[in-house]
């Protein structure tokens, strides 16, 4: 049975952190952050905003924007690697504030791969639970202290997709998700501390990981990627999406990059950046999303437009 994407939603909080504001707080220059990461500016939440306020504000965009209630839903799902270390994560909360009372509700503790995850589990479980909803909130400034490799890169915010088995805009096709553990420490946060990053490692894995887990799922459905539309990746850094570019050989344009407006936002990146795609150009043909995130896990997603 096939499985559909429906709409995106997102949310961005309102305050706008420039390089300027960083610069002096990292030792650092607001030129040195643009060269480095492609960021100009982010959003950051304010103290009392929650992963759950972003994530019900990202979910309420897209149930609207596909014209159906949260009480529709047959699931939901929201993947957040800086929500509360304790339980019940924050899907039982967003669930709550939708009005869900006895839809299931299941928390993905994934750092940036977590909406890719998110949306290949939707993929398959939209045959007997109807519609899915990812949603991907993040609240990365909270995680972050003065450390110049991880406090210029990281914004907050949330995301949504609306996945189903009725048709809609976008057919999903096919999907691959890996995990190796093994360089699990090169990423990490045990929710005392302030992030770990070791930056060398994740963009190096990232740089490989990320073009050769989209060849092997574009490979399985014959398609190339000079016959993709678009390629909606994990916003990480604008050097990275450059480099996945030359990799596949494609135009750096067809990686939609919103990356220098908001910054790193985690696992709401990608369901951002396909939200704002969605709004602006939606150009027909196959869409291609990819992630690599902590643990580590990554992969990568195709889709096809039904108009």
């Amino acid at each position: 049975m096939a499985a559909y994407l429906r709409s995106f939603g997102a949310h961005l909080p309102e305050r706008v952190v420039a390089n300027a504001e960083l610069a002096e707080r990292v030792g650092k220059t607001s030129e040195w952050i643009e060269s480095v990461s492609g960021i100009q500016e982010r959003r950051w939440a304010r103290p009392e905003e929650t992963v759950a306020d972003m994530g019900v504000a990202a979910a309420e965009d897209c149930l609207r924007k596909a014209g159906i209630g949260a009480n529709a839903l047959g699931m939901l799902m929201v993947a957040s690697g800086s929500g509360s270390r304790g339980f019940p994560g924050p899907a039982a909360e967003v669930a709550a504030r939708l009005g869900l009372d006895s839809t299931p509700a299941i928390d993905l503790p994934i750092a940036s791969a977590g909406s890719l995850f998110g949306l290949a589990l939707a993929m398959r479980l939209a045959e007997t639970q109807g519609d899915v909803l990812v949603v991907a909130a993040e609240k990365m400034s909270a995680l972050i202290e003065n450390d110049p490799n991880t406090a210029i890169l990281f914004g907050d915010g949330a995301g949504a997709a609306l996945v189903s088995a009725r048709p809609g805009r976008w057919r999903l096709l096919d999907a691959v998700l890996h995990t190796d553990g093994h360089s699990r420490e090169a990423l990490a946060f045990d929710g005392t501390g302030p992030l770990r990053m070791n930056g060398l490692t994740v963009i190096l894995q990232a740089a490989r990981k990320i073009p050769a887990s989209i060849t092997e799922v574009l490979e399985r459905q014959n398609i190339s990627a000079q016959q993709v539309a678009v390629f909606l990746l994990h916003q990480a850094n604008l050097n990275l999406l450059t480099r996945v570019a030359k990799s596949l050989g494609v135009a750096p344009e067809k990686m939609f990059a919103n990356v220098q407006r908001y910054g790193n936002t985690s696992s709401a990146s990608m369901l951002i950046a396909a939200s704002e795609w969605a709004e602006t150009n939606p150009e027909p043909g196959p869409i291609v999303f990819s992630a690599f995130g902590a643990g580590f896990h990554w992969g990568a997603i195709v889709a096809d437009s039904t108009a």
